[in-house]
């Protein structure tokens, strides 16, 4: 049994951020009077705020421990999950997306799709995104408890239900309100808690230069091991990345899932709502590099035959997801511990915290007011979200206990969203730059691809067909089948939403202004100065992304 020696000024620090969390809670619990306090945080966050926040959703538990593992096994590889798996799409959505979802019609992402197209097709992507939230929010709790039960010695099940119940509390007391706030503070916790990991390991190995020759040109490269999935130790070939995960995941996750946009709507204008994207973009990348590069840290020591560094081995298996914490207890000297155990617990709470905010309000408001009780009060709808609050960290539970039967939590994810999101994002770029696709397109397009991806997902499961069947040329890896269904669920999404459109009603175009390019003004940005303009700021991560591609080939 592995066990971190915690000390009692440990203790103390993790003992006053949970205690400030709670009180946070509480105090803002005053601030929350409407319904758009407390699910959209009373739209008046600044850019910087609402990028933090924006970020902060995304750096929960499973993303630092997955993607660390992802390191740990892939090397640099694993990269490719920040760079063409995050940036394009959150540049997407900065630039061309969110001036049509900023909108005061609109409070979720299915209450675009309720203006754009119709009612069902609303109703079904909030369902398919209650089920895909409540799955992530699983993956979130399994993360900490198996750090918890791993790492501190604690219960597993006390620790899932401890943790549940801690989240529930003060998501429930002030909604998105309260979590904001603390996704803001988590924000810096969470760097202070990680960004030394791969500095006092690279310290470990010698130094920069030492620590990459050490290890095989196949973990230390992006895109010169893709020209055959034999060549990289991930399995998959170039057309994989760029359409698998480059667009149908990545675009599918950063473009439609409510739990990170939901942060860009919090923002108190359109133009700081464009922003927020672009600003994490920044963060995006250098996160990449502090989490990619501890998981390199522990594959080199892994590779070390004197440093004595093993990971966990899970049934026979190694445990690629306890990099981050067996590194903490290697590195962290006494005091420094609590800040790194708090940091853990916060990047869970940060993702919880965002499952929780996003779920609530797209129950609420595009299944129970739309469905259920339509004449429903404000006050009423408050209630409701709180209600949905509980209800979805209960669900959580049972998807914790899923999670920890699937082979890694980075595998689970990215099976969810090829599901899920892909789909969803078919419809919705062609609702936003193709005004002739019909409300029947548009619903029963992604009904059939979410359908068809699924019945893919669990035909591998069964063990029906083989990956290869899924993915061409030869890639035979879980991952690569993960890519390819993104893919293929898009494409189906798409020809069919095409299809039923040539044959069924479209909307009138007045119907839609402000809803689609072309009927869409935008003399708010045109107006601001160069410097202020999202456009610019992407262009910089533009820049900066392609330098980072072309310098790791």
């Amino acid at each position: 049994m592995h066990t971190i020696s915690m000390t009692v000024f440990d203790w103390a620090i993790l003992l006053v951020y949970l205690g400030f969390v709670v009180w946070v809670g509480f105090y803002l619990k005053k601030f929350t009077k409407t319904d758009n306090d407390y699910f959209l945080a009373g739209r008046r966050n600044s850019a910087l705020v609402a990028g933090v926040a924006f970020m902060s959703a995304n750096m929960g538990a499973l993303e630092v421990v997955g993607y660390a593992g992802q390191g740990a096994e892939y090397g640099l590889f694993a990269l490719h999950f920040y760079l063409i798996g995050a940036i394009p799409a959150i540049l997407f959505l900065g630039v061309f997306m969110m001036r049509f979802y900023y909108n005061g019609r609109i409070k979720s992402t299915p209450g675009y799709l309720k203006e754009r197209y119709d009612e069902k097709t609303r109703v079904l992507n909030a369902i398919s995104f209650a089920v895909m939230t409540v799955l992530s929010s699983g993956i979130s709790l399994y993360a900490l408890a198996l750090v918890l039960k791993t790492f501190l010695g604690w219960n597993w099940d006390l620790s899932i239900w401890l943790s549940a119940g801690f989240v529930a509390l003060y998501i429930t007391l002030s909604g998105l309100l309260s979590a904001i706030f603390t996704e803001i503070i988590q924000f810096f916790l969470i760097w202070g808690g990680i960004l030394l990991l791969p500095i006092l390991g690279i310290i470990d190995l010698g130094g920069p230069t030492r620590a990459f020759t050490s290890l095989p040109q196949v973990y230390t490269h992006l895109w010169s091991i893709t020209a055959s999935a034999a060549d990289n130790p991930m399995k998959l070939g170039w057309p994989a990345l760029i359409f698998g995960l480059g667009f149908g995941i990545s675009f599918g996750y950063w473009t439609t899932d409510f739990l990170i946009i939901q942060r860009a709507f919090s923002a108190r204008d359109v133009r700081s709502a464009r922003m927020a994207p672009i600003i994490s973009s920044y963060f995006k990348i250098l996160l990449g590099f502090v989490v990619v590069g501890s998981g390199m840290v522990g594959l080199a020591l892994m590779r070390d035959p004197h440093s004595g560094f093993t990971l966990l081995h899970t049934g026979g298996k190694i445990n690629y997801d306890s990099v981050i914490p067996l590194l903490m207890m290697r590195f962290f000297p006494p005091g420094l511990v609590g800040v790194g155990v708090t940091a853990l617990i916060a990047m869970f709470m940060a993702g919880q915290a965002g499952n929780m905010s996003a779920f609530n309000t797209v129950w609420t408001y595009d299944i129970y007011q739309s469905v259920i009780n339509k004449k429903a009060s404000e006050k009423h709808l408050i209630w409701m979200g709180r209600v949905a609050t509980v209800v979805g960290i209960l669900l959580s539970i049972v998807g914790a206990y899923w999670a920890r039967s699937m082979p890694t939590i980075i595998d689970y994810l990215q099976a969810i969203a090829s599901w899920i999101l892909a789909p969803a994002v078919a419809v919705i770029l062609l609702g936003m730059f193709v005004k002739w696709i019909s409300p029947d397109g548009a619903f029963w397009g992604m009904l059939i691809g979410t359908l068809v991806s699924f019945a893919m997902f669990m035909a591998l499961e069964l063990r029906w067909i083989t990956p290869g069947a899924i993915a061409p040329g030869g890639e035979a890896s879980a991952m690569a089948a993960n890519f390819w269904r993104a893919l293929w669920a898009w494409l189906i999404s798409s020809g069919i939403a095409v299809g039923v459109s040539f044959f069924t009603e479209k909307r009138p175009e007045a119907e839609l202004v402000g809803l689609v390019r072309g009927l869409t003004r935008d003399d708010e940005v045109e107006q601001v100065p160069l410097l202020k303009k999202p456009i610019f700021w992407a262009s910089i991560t533009t820049v900066i992304f392609i330098i980072l591609n072309i310098v790791f080939w």
